[in-house]
């Protein structure tokens, strides 16, 4: 295992403010662009994603490349993939040194899996680890991109909005629509925080490093994934009511019928959506679907 470079956080912020310079770049708000320049944060994500000269990772986002650089000096191939052309075409000429890096300039939510690991060589077999410092604006649509992708990879290791990554990991009591939909393909750990001076510029909101191991199946068994999504979203479409209220109005039932929907899946009516926990939403997507048979 290679020792991370550690430069100081002082050291990190003025060479990226060098390099925007010589580049004539400025981080661009509506891209979400806040650079790391927290070595430790750094050392956390290198070290959760276990990386060996095995793996293929694909990173979403690399910016100015600090991150690039430690994976392509762990792992076998890198896919940095960038929506920012002026950037993407920087990294092409600052990565040039690594022949096992790829920057591949497209918008991550516009390209699959598949796509990206062809670009490289790669196959359906093509085990991945996604290691991502993801935009606060398409953090979770990047999570479902790739979690529900037909090529999944089988760890995930993302930097996210703090009260996001809390959300990934909550137990019943304080799920979210959120919390389901990452619990269901993988299991999600909060690795460390970052706070927000950690980047350049700085955001308003601290963040997190958040470790999702991928399940080869899901963690509860259902016909159709997207019916069950279905029923979970109806279910959360009014969160702060009970359930068979929010049921009711998501799912456009009677609130009867949704009582004794939830009556036959064993679940009281009163609950609060927010304390189910998977085991719960699938029996109320199996009555569900019951019903409507």
């Amino acid at each position: 295992m290679h020792d991370l470079i550690f430069m100081g956080v002082e050291l990190l912020v003025s060479r990226t403010k060098k390099a925007l310079r010589r580049l004539d770049l400025h981080a661009k708000k509506g891209l979400g662009q806040h650079f790391l320049v927290d070595e430790k944060a750094l050392g956390c994500i290198i070290s959760a994603a276990e990386l060996t000269s095995d793996d293929t990772v694909i990173e979403v986002g690399p910016g100015l490349g600090i991150l690039t650089e430690e994976l392509a000096r762990r792992a076998g191939r890198i896919i940095a993939i960038e929506v920012d052309s002026r950037l993407a075409s920087a990294l092409k000429k600052t990565l040039a040194s690594c022949p096992n890096v790829t920057i591949v300039n497209k918008d991550v939510l516009e390209t699959d899996a598949a796509e990206l690991l062809e670009s490289v060589g790669g196959d359906v077999d093509t085990s991945y680890k996604v290691v991502a410092n993801l935009p606060y604006y398409i953090g979770s649509a990047v999570l479902r991109r790739f979690m529900e992708a037909s090529i999944k990879p089988c760890l995930m290791v993302v930097t996210v909005q703090k009260e996001v990554a809390q959300q990934m990991a909550a137990q019943p009591g304080k799920m979210s629509l959120l919390s389901v939909g990452v619990q269901f393909y993988g299991k999600p750990a909060i690795v460390d925080y970052i706070p927000a001076s950690g980047f350049y510029p700085q955001p308003k909101v601290d963040s997190a490093i958040v470790r999702i191991d991928i399940y080869d199946q899901p963690a509860v068994q259902v016909e159709d994934e997207t019916g069950f999504f279905r029923v979970v979203r109806g279910g959360f479409s009014a969160p702060r009511k009970q359930l068979h209220n929010s049921l009711a109005q998501g799912l456009e039932i009677s609130s009867r019928d949704a009582a004794a929907l939830l009556e036959r899946a064993g679940i009281c009516q009163k609950r609060r959506p927010e304390t189910l926990s998977l085991d719960e939403w699938a029996r109320v997507y199996r009555m569900y679907t019951e019903e409507r048979c």
